[in-house]
Parts: structure tokens; sequence; C-alpha cells
């Protein structure tokens, strides 16, 4: 497999193959249009397309041989690229989903800790005052306060951009056109067994 992209209206991911079968999981029992990508031709689209302008339409070239050419038919292979990329697109989608869930509780059970360590701070210091270890023992109950907000700080600060990049990318695929490309070899080789045959 090779690839490239050109600037311009639109971003062209070249991809090599010697059958068509090759782009999909050959053990997945699902219909043509329903089959999971293969991995290694999932990563290697999703790979180029990261490499991609981040604006502009996706289009998925397939050079391969005027024997599959004449098999396929692009708008199957383009339907099937569309099916399975919209279905990854949803599943990140849910991914990002559970991942703000998990970070709206763990931010109310920050809150909560940090309320509560504050209070005991706050408490020890009024009750014990500074004698001994206890300005320790309230500087330690700020610190455990405001480390129980790490969690969330990090998913909303940082965690759900890669995911929702990713998201992205996979609808910019699902919206992807493909077209098939006979190779010049393999066209001098269809046109001479025309003229052949004439």
């Amino acid at each position: 497999m090779n690839g490239s992209f050109v600037d311009g209206n639109t971003n062209n991911i070249e991809v090599q193959v010697t059958s068509i079968d090759q782009l999909f999981n050959s053990l997945d029992p699902f219909p043509f249009l329903e089959r999971d990508l293969d991995k290694s031709a999932e990563e290697y689209i999703v790979g180029w397309a990261r490499e991609l302008p981040s604006t502009g339409p996706i289009k998925i070239v397939i050079h391969l041989s005027a024997a599959q050419a004449s098999a396929w038919r692009e708008q199957e292979v383009e339907d099937a690229f569309r099916h399975y990329f919209a279905y990854r697109e949803d599943v990140v989608g849910r991914e990002l989903r559970e991942l703000f869930r998990v970070g709206r509780r763990s931010l109310a059970i920050g809150i909560a800790v940090l309320l509560l360590s504050v209070g005991l701070s706050e408490f020890s210091t009024q009750t014990f005052g500074h004698q001994g270890i206890m300005p320790i023992v309230s500087e330690g109950l700020i610190i455990l306060g405001w480390v129980s907000n790490w969690r969330p700080l990090e998913i909303f600060l940082y965690d759900w951009w890669p995911i929702r990049g990713q998201r992205r990318l996979y609808g910019r695929l699902a919206a992807s056109t493909v077209s098939f490309h006979l190779d010049e070899n393999e066209a001098a080789n269809a046109a001479t067994s025309i003229k052949r045959g004439l």
C-alpha cells in the first residue's frame, strides 16, 4: 500500500490492493455492506487521513486490477466504507459521552472531598491551633482536597480533545467518496485484449 494527499478541494488517500477483499475482514460473517474493515487497512486509511488538511472532503482512490474493477462497483465499496466509519464514529461518540459522565461523577466527588477537607482543616485549626503537627495535618487536608479533583480536571481540560478529534475524523471518512483507478499497465493490457478481441 502507498498513500498521498494533494492540495485543493479534495484530499486523496491512495490505496493499492490486488483484491477488494484485502480491505475487509475475511472472517466477518456479516454481509459485505456490514463487514468490518481489515485492521491493517483501517490503520492505513485512518493514519493517512490524520495527515490530511482538516478541511475539505476526503476521496479514497483504490488502485486495483481490471478484473477486480469489473467485479465490483465503486458505490458498493463506498457504502461499505461509509457504514463502517459511521459505526466507528458512533462508538467513539459513546466513549466520549461515557468519559464526560465519569468526569461529572468524579467532579462531584472531588468537590465534596474538597469542601470536607477545607472544613476539617478549619476545624482542626480552630480546635487545636497551630501546636505540634496540626499545621501539617491542616495543610495535608487542603492538599488532599485539591488532589481529589485531579482526575475530573484532567478529563475536562485534556482527555476529551483527542477523542473528539477521532470522532470528527471518522465522520469525515464516513462522508468520503471512493473511486477505482486502473493501473496504467493494467489499463494497457485491458486495451490490448479488447483490440485483439475485435
